[in-house]
């Protein structure tokens, strides 16, 4: 990734940061990487997905009653506020006070950076908006031409590797080819490397997202550094 004055957006998994518990060790050494990019100059942008702590509520609750899909979003929703919570307050020092929970708001995004803050932390928005389309509405508002989605894959395959042993990962692929494999709907329980609706927003606004293995943050550095790295490359 070439350096520039543009922020940095960060889609930070749910399932690094909460895989079944807090991983405090993952979250610590991911403080520090961003940190040692912060005093480089770089401003982030960082969204945080919901996670194990997402899916134990939507489990729980349809075991008790018939979930709504608006319930079985919502609570997904306020599970990435919970965790946008913790990465705030973890970078409390350097990050805005707000969390944004609107990307579509009307204010100046920029002023969150205003008072010279390193850090914009963001989470679910809404019924039927994954983080991943938070991520592409503020990739626009705020001037960036990329996203590094951190999850817990290291690339994108042709199909589900779980279910197809003869999955192939695949390196570059255009958004034409990649929503063949994603299709177009999305579900609050879908799990894919990137959501569907926001995939078509990202083509239309001709961004290129980076899947990456956020446990792997040697690999990540590289990516920042504008180095080579290990990951997919949607574009």
């Amino acid at each position: 990734m070439k350096n520039n004055k543009n922020i940095i957006v960060i889609s930070l998994g749910g399932s690094l940061i909460v895989p079944r518990h807090i991983d405090w060790k993952f979250l610590k050494k991911f403080r520090e990487l961003i940190i040692s990019q912060i005093k480089k100059g770089k401003r982030f942008a960082i969204i945080t997905g919901g996670g194990y702590a997402a899916r134990e509520y939507q489990q729980a609750a349809g075991k008790v009653v018939r979930l709504t899909r608006d319930d079985q979003d919502w609570l997904g929703i306020h599970a990435t506020r919970m965790n946008a919570h913790l990465i705030k307050t973890i970078f409390r020092e350097y990050a805005h006070p707000r969390i944004n929970k609107n990307p579509q708001t009307k204010e100046d995004l920029r002023k969150h950076f205003a008072k010279n803050e390193g850090i914009m932390v963001a989470a679910g928005w809404r019924p039927g908006w994954s983080t991943d389309y938070v991520s592409t509405i503020l990739a626009k508002r705020l001037g960036a031409k990329t996203i590094i989605n951190l999850s817990n894959i290291k690339y994108v395959c042709d199909k589900d590797p779980k279910k197809y042993k003869d999955a192939k990962i695949i390196k570059n692929i255009s958004w034409k080819d990649f929503r063949k494999i994603v299709g177009n709907k999305w579900d609050p329980g879908l799990n894919a490397p990137f959501d569907p609706v926001a995939s078509q927003l990202a083509e239309k606004q001709k961004l290129e997202v980076y899947i990456i293995n956020g446990k792997n943050l040697k690999n990540l550095r590289n990516c920042l550094d504008g180095k080579k790295f290990q990951g997919t490359v949607i574009k």
